[in-house]
């Protein structure tokens, strides 16, 4: 970690402060931009911590979507996942290809539809996602119980909002459902250091987080 706090806390207060007692309305600037900035941030730091002991090769954050996707809904068709991951059709189906030659994903005919494929992970995918689920799960745990109290209790609290606006962002998302047509995977603020690099949140819960 620099020595230099990358996310700084909140602006001291000036006579120019537009809010001197801290409090934040629904369109305050600063908020938002401190808050983006974490949300960025927090996962890079933890992606590169965990990436130390990777010995496997890395995978691409749209094909660690589409396992965790998968992980969670077992025979999951192409057309479900795309709709789900907010891409087009032709990038899941690159993707299903690729994972499906690294033998990370099975694809099978579904027997309602011969034309369709029905997808799941494969036992190693599995494993992948499970150790790494593990060792993220390990390294949050250890961060936390280095906390003062006071801010574990204030890091629980906020949880409820945090799920509702993952749930607003979702809603939101599947307005744009199938017009994305970049398999890439590279999330925005990620792309200038690690391009390629998103095995992420490889196995963080299997429910598509």
């Amino acid at each position: 970690m620099p020595a230099t706090d990358p996310y700084p806390g909140d602006p001291p207060d000036s006579g120019g402060s537009p809010n001197p007692g801290g409090s934040t309305g629904p369109g305050d600037p600063g908020l938002a931009d401190e808050f983006s900035t974490l949300l960025v941030g927090i996962p890079r730091l933890l992606r590169r911590r965990l990436r130390q002991e990777l010995t496997v090769p890395r995978l691409r954050g749209a094909q660690v979507e589409l396992l965790r996707l998968v992980a969670a809904n077992p025979g999951l068709r192409v057309s479900a996942a795309a709709k789900e991951l907010c891409l087009a059709g032709n990038s899941v189906s690159t993707l299903v290809n690729q994972l499906v030659a690294e033998g990370l994903l099975r694809r099978e005919v579904d027997p309602a539809d011969r034309r369709a494929a029905l997808l799941r992970v494969t036992p190693e995918a599995a494993e992948r996602l499970d150790a790494w689920s593990a060792k993220r799960k390990a390294l949050v745990g250890d961060l936390l119980a280095e906390l003062p109290a006071g801010d574990r209790q204030a890091l629980s609290a906020a949880l409820p909002a945090l799920r509702h606006l993952a749930a607003e962002l979702q809603g939101r998302s599947g307005e744009d459902a199938g017009e994305d047509d970049d398999s890439s995977g590279v999330e925005d603020g990620d792309q200038d250091d690690d391009q390629d690099d998103d095995e992420d949140d490889e196995g963080a819960k299997h429910d598509g987080t």
